[in-house]
């Protein structure tokens, strides 16, 4: 039973992954690495750490992955942000945990600056107890890192109090190397299949189905 639910935000909460990918695709052009909007989309959920090395050889993140990431993330900031919405029925959800008692904490592989922007956006700025970013992080996902950061933001829960929900591979791996049990959602447009295989417990549609199906999901706080 769930004491508390650890959110990925890109994907999970706000419809951002396609603006991601080509904000990327974008930036790796210009850094003199031609890639396809459909294979940089396969890997947001990573951090730039994780999907820099993907396509540009090591010498070149090395040397310029500092200047990439802050070129990606002020054109990102700049073009493609503001055209990022919501999903439906997350605040909705949210209320949800918080009346059945459970505590919410954000746990994001962008920084904590975006996150403040993504948190607007969601309609969920007051309804959040914590959050981590890859500022908390030494590595993105699918390092379990940040979940590691949240859960000591939970302390003194344990991790079979707490249920992460995440719409990639990367966070399923994550939360599983962490201990922890992920839960799928298909919003971010990954493919099942591909979630179940990274660990995930069960899988929705998007945060209105588990909002829907909140009592008999493994996010509710008590059973039946």
């Amino acid at each position: 039973m769930a004491k508390a639910v650890i959110f990925d935000v890109d994907g999970t909460l706000i419809d951002s992954v396609d603006q991601h990918a080509a904000s990327w695709a974008v930036t790796l052009r210009r850094y003199g690495c031609s890639v396809s909007h459909d294979e940089v989309r396969r890997q947001i959920g990573k951090g730039g750490d994780q999907l820099m090395p993907v396509f540009l050889p090591p010498e070149t993140v090395e040397r310029q992955g500092e200047e990439i990431e802050a070129f990606r993330k002020d054109l990102f900031m700049r073009d493609y942000l503001p055209k990022v919405r919501g999903f439906p029925a997350v605040p909705e959800l949210f209320r949800r945990l918080r009346d059945a008692g459970q505590r919410i904490v954000l746990a994001s592989s962008a920084k904590g600056d975006e996150l403040e922007h993504y948190k607007r956006i969601a309609g969920i700025t007051d309804l959040v107890d914590a959050e981590t970013s890859s500022d908390d992080a030494e590595r993105s996902k699918p390092f379990p890192d940040i979940f590691l950061a949240a859960m000591q933001r939970l302390a003194p829960l344990r991790v079979e109090d707490v249920v992460v929900v995440g719409d990639t591979p990367y966070d399923a791996e994550a939360a599983v190397k962490a201990g922890l049990r992920p839960v799928g959602v298909l919003c971010g447009g990954f493919p099942p299949a591909d979630l179940r295989k990274a660990g995930c417990i069960a899988l929705y549609r998007d945060p209105a189905e588990l909002l829907a199906r909140y009592e008999e999901s493994p996010l509710a706080a008590t059973r039946p």
